[in-house]
């Protein structure tokens, strides 16, 4: 017997190296990415050098150049940041904990998923900003994979890493002229992770004319704050806010505040303000941890450091408030919320109506016996639990998503969309509601994490929540086959499309009752 290999048939196609690791000559230096299922992968791109040391809360820097070919079928490093507890079975499910590359300062960098390698391809470009407040997360985390999204899509999908915390948004600049604009570091490193992108996308198949930019809670507020800055204008040409809606960021002096106890944490006085380029990373990020805690112990996220909005910088106005920024009156928008978002950071599941009615007259005062049958008439079978955590995000990210939407709507420019997201997460029985960040997997056609699951009704929202960024990135509308039609959101109408598990509504100013209430008692 003739243990021999197989002869090819005449009709096999013979696989050469180049169809599992292609390369693409980039401004940069040539690259090599992996292949699979129709879907090329380029992973770790740099599109800024080195922040470690001297370059410090410094303006990013352009990449360096090579020769030769260099590897890009695994993450670079995310930034610094501390480690994602799992202590919760929400923060398990979201697996913040999982970044792969490894931690450091050489951070800037992208990895991007494209369904073609021809140059005149022209596929819409989708940039997907990752999640975790001002202070975590990264491109590379489970939840960016952009593979089924650039499959199912027909797009270039991309997602970046950039400065967080205190490497991003320590503001110096009222301690020393040397740190101007120090305190939007980490914004600014987007904005050049968007111009390397303008000047090498259309050698991955993408066009440079059509870029979405959008994320989901702090990837959403990255996106609210670059619709406000004059450097970013041109380099995208869409956005999508998903329960991130930002109206205002720090001001210079709580910046200035939070500069001078982060001194004080590492011992220094402005005169040694220079030491900070000497110190070893961890060190710095022990003392923005050290910060940090104080948010938590007050159960709130960490917002120590956050972008800084002031007049002659490069983020020069606060993203909407007063008003919908001018820069990017001709940017279309998609802004969206869940229903029970504040469910991420709510862990009285077993609350009762005695406990329920507290916690309404807590928050609401003389309105919380009237505000209380407004909830339950809406949904009589919502557990306390959910009603509270429904009042609790409709004071927060749907007043803000509401705001948001009105003053773009109001701006007369380009036109903007909004959505409801009512289906729940299938976790642990469907306790945590329409939890913030249910609606990811889904835009990413990805539904294999805890959050959604492999299941035909989630596969549904998959395939329509995808679509809707594909579409809205290909032609600046997000209408199209896979739902009814969508109105953009005008003003008195506010059309919202709410989605269910099993179907899509539009419907006019949905929970009006509640927006009115919400809105005009923050006013």
């Amino acid at each position: 017997m003739s243990l021999a290999a197989p002869t090819p048939k005449a009709t096999d196609r013979m696989i050469h190296a180049e169809d599992l690791f292609p390369e693409v000559e980039t401004a940069q230096g040539r690259v090599r990415g992996l292949s699979s299922d129709g879907v090329h992968a380029f992973k770790g791109l740099r599109y800024g050098a080195d922040t470690g040391r001297a370059r410090r809360f410094r303006a990013p820097e352009p990449p360096p150049t090579w020769t030769g070919v260099r590897d890009a079928t695994n993450y670079g490093q995310f930034a610094p940041q501390a480690p994602s507890s799992r202590q919760r079975d929400y923060a398990d499910m979201i697996t913040f904990d999982i970044q792969g590359g490894g931690m450091g300062e050489d951070c800037l960098v992208l990895n991007l998923w494209t369904p073609t390698l021809h140059r005149n391809a022209k596929k819409p470009v989708i940039v997907h900003l990752h999640g975790g407040g001002w202070y975590g997360g990264s491109g590379n985390a489970p939840g960016c994979d952009g593979a089924m999204l650039a499959k199912h899509g027909d797009a270039v999908v991309v997602t970046l890493n950039h400065r967080l915390g205190a490497f991003g948004f320590l503001d110096l600049s009222s301690l020393s002229n040397d740190y101007a604009n120090s305190g939007v570091m980490g914004m600014l490193d987007i904005v050049a992770g968007l111009r390397w992108l303008r000047e090498n996308v259309a050698s991955f198949g993408g066009d440079p004319e059509r870029v979405l930019v959008f994320g989901q809670s702090g990837g959403g507020a990255k996106t609210s704050t670059l619709m406000a800055m004059p450097k970013a204008a041109g380099l995208f040409h869409r956005a999508g806010v998903m329960s991130g809606s930002v109206l205002k960021l720090a001001t210079p002096e709580y910046a200035a505040a939070q500069a001078e106890r982060f001194l004080q944490v590492l011992g220094l006085s402005r005169a040694q303000i220079p030491r900070l380029h000497e110190m070893p990373m961890q060190q710095l990020l022990a003392a923005q941890v050290t910060l940090e805690m104080g948010d938590r112990s007050r159960g709130e996220a960490p917002r120590s450091f956050a972008p800084v909005a002031q007049a002659g910088s490069a983020l020069p106005r606060h993203p909407f408030e007063p008003d919908a920024p001018e820069v990017s009156a001709h940017v279309p928008m998609i802004i969206g919320t869940t229903l029970d978002e504040r469910s991420y950071r709510t862990v009285n599941f077993d609350l009762d109506q005695a406990g329920l009615e507290a916690f309404f007259q807590q928050r609401a005062g003389a309105d919380a016996e009237l505000l209380l049958k407004e909830y339950r008439d809406e949904d009589p079978n919502a557990s306390p639990y959910l009603m509270q955590v429904r009042l609790d995000t409709d004071m927060g990210f749907r007043r803000a998503a509401h705001l948001q939407a009105e003053r773009k709507a109001a701006a007369l420019g380009a036109p903007v969309w909004a959505y409801l997201w009512r289906a729940p997460s299938p976790a642990y029985g469907g306790r945590f509601g329409a939890t913030h960040g249910v609606d990811i997997g889904p835009s990413m056609h990805d539904i294999r994490r805890a959050l959604n699951g492999p299941m035909d009704s989630q596969r549904r929202l998959a395939r329509m929540m995808s679509s809707v960024w594909a579409s809205f990135a290909a032609k600046g509308n997000p209408n199209n086959d896979k739902l009814p039609h969508w109105p953009s959101y005008t003003l008195p109408a506010r059309s919202t499309l709410v989605i269910d598990t099993d179907h899509e509504t539009v419907i006019d100013d949905p929970r009006s009752a509640l927006r009115k209430y919400w809105t005009e008692r923050a006013a």
